[in-house]
């Protein structure tokens, strides 16, 4: 295949960046250049804001319909350019064919349909005469222009998270995929221009500064990213300068609560796919396992049993479990804390770098960590996963809800009364059980403290692309 060369769209139009820069995309299963892709700064955003602006005053208006038509279009189109899709996105992903295709490209063809569905069902309109003499209506209004940031760790799906409801809700959208994994979002902004009117979805590639210079612009009226806490944290600070909208999906630390009456082979298995897959890329991953005293040395066994089946390859690799790292960079910032290890803690399973070409690491566990140790309470993104144990649900709770984050949660035992009260005291967004890492169209995706403040999927996630408007009319 021959590298990219990708470039902006701006109004349906492939323009280059403004300044010419460019920056070097890499395949992480090789480590070789693969393509290019702009580099944009303010011009480029600037440009894009206007066509953005005046394509929403015309796609503001459109039916829901018309807004259900075309994202249906849209995801029809995603399938019939299904190998395409999927040999760009592992290019640049490093995750395996059969992963793309078949399961994260349909979830993004889902979620569109999904969303297209939802434009047509008015999302509780409330009614009444609670004046004499004047009845009262609620609106739900489209905000105008949507900035949305990706991440690298599943590009595909959230550009399609973003799209979806933002469009369904008839906005029009300014997206900027990562630096690193931006083909599938071009090529996605490309293939819309066959149902989309112009300008209703534009895409501009580069880095943070990008991301930067697209916050900052005042035509917005809402931003919406996927990224780290500390970028979440710049997002929030602009925004609150022109007190726009922000719409933030941060990092995860996830506890995998395993008490001692649960099934531990099934809770392994689970367990280690949540950890693993992915090369652990996702804030969702199950990166911290909190398993109950008495059972502790036989799930550590079992968990050491799956890391070694659970072996890193390239794409094209069907044996293998999970792909590289994203980037040299990634793969050096998770050696680096491994490396760190406090006193106590110790690598029982993998923690190794396989192979000089490319960025795998072997699947890892470690055990005799503490509640203040770095790997527990930092995000890593890398096919790491911790051990800590406990005595009853109590300290399993106070472990758990011991760090900041607070997206996603898993509890793995028989007890359903047990399950049911430790899903109340859980500080996530979501909680699984005697499950991890499943996530659908239909139920929404949030979580608490530093990991977001936004609504993923379901209707709530449609709703958060709108603003709401009282309407009082007198009779007379």
């Amino acid at each position: 295949m021959t590298g990219w060369q990708l470039r902006n769209l701006v109004g349906g139009e492939s323009v280059p960046a403004v300044g010419g820069a460019r920056s070097e995309l890499v395949d992480p299963s090789t480590g070789e250049v693969c393509g290019s892709a702009p580099l944009s700064r303010w011009a480029d955003v600037d440009a894009v804001m206007p066509v953005a602006a005046a394509a929403f005053e015309s796609w503001s208006g459109s039916t829901p319909r018309q807004r259900q038509e075309a994202l249906l279009g849209l995801a029809a189109v995603l399938e019939a350019r299904a190998e395409e899709l999927v040999l760009a996105e592992c290019r640049v992903t490093g995750k395996s064919f059969e992963v793309v295709r078949g399961r994260e490209l349909p979830w993004a063809v889902d979620l569109l349909r999904f969303y297209a569905g939802a434009a047509r069902v008015e999302p509780g309109t409330a009614g009444g005469e609670f004046v004499s003499g004047c009845t009262s209506f609620t609106r739900r209004e489209p905000i105008g222009v949507c900035a949305a940031v990706t991440s690298w760790t599943h590009p595909l799906v959230q550009a399609a998270a973003k799209i979806g409801p933002a469009v369904a809700a008839g906005n029009a959208v300014v997206l900027k995929p990562a630096e690193t994994t931006p083909v599938s979002s071009v090529l996605v902004g490309e293939w819309a221009g066959e149902v989309l009117p112009p300008g209703v979805l534009n895409v501009v590639c580069g880095d943070r500064d990008s991301g930067r210079a697209l916050v900052a612009h005042e035509v917005p009226g809402m931003f919406s990213i996927t990224g780290t806490v500390r970028s979440g944290m710049e997002v929030a600070g602009s925004a609150a300068v022109d007190l726009k909208r922000a719409h933030l999906q941060l990092g995860g630390k996830a506890p995998a609560v395993v008490f001692a009456d649960a099934d531990l082979g099934r809770a392994a298995e689970g367990i280690a796919s949540a950890a693993f897959g992915n090369a652990g890329q996702s804030c969702t991953a199950a990166s911290r396992v909190l398993v109950q005293e008495g059972v502790r040395e036989e799930l550590v066994g079992r968990l050491v049993e799956c890391a070694g089946r659970w072996r890193p390859g390239p794409p094209q690799d069907v044996d293998a479990a999970f792909g590289p790292l994203n980037s040299a960079g990634q793969l050096e910032r998770v050696l680096e804390r491994l490396a760190r290890l406090p006193e106590g803690a110790r690598v029982v399973a993998g923690g190794r770098r396989r192979g000089e070409r490319g960025f795998f690491l072997e699947a890892t566990v470690v055990d005799g960590v503490g509640q203040d140790d770095e790997l527990v309470q930092h995000e890593v993104l890398g096919p790491v996963v911790t051990v800590q144990s406990f005595a009853d649900e109590d300290e399993a709770v106070v472990l758990a809800n011991g760090v900041r984050y607070g997206l996603t949660a898993s509890v793995w035992t028989r007890d359903h009364g047990r399950a049911m009260r430790m899903s109340r005291r859980l500080l996530a967004g979501t909680v699984w059980i005697n499950t991890h890492d499943v996530l659908v169209a239909e139920m929404p995706h949030s979580g608490f403290k530093h990991s977001a403040s936004a609504r993923d999927f379901g209707v709530h996630g449609l709703q958060d692309y709108t603003r709401i408007k009282h309407v009082l009319s007198a009779w007379d």
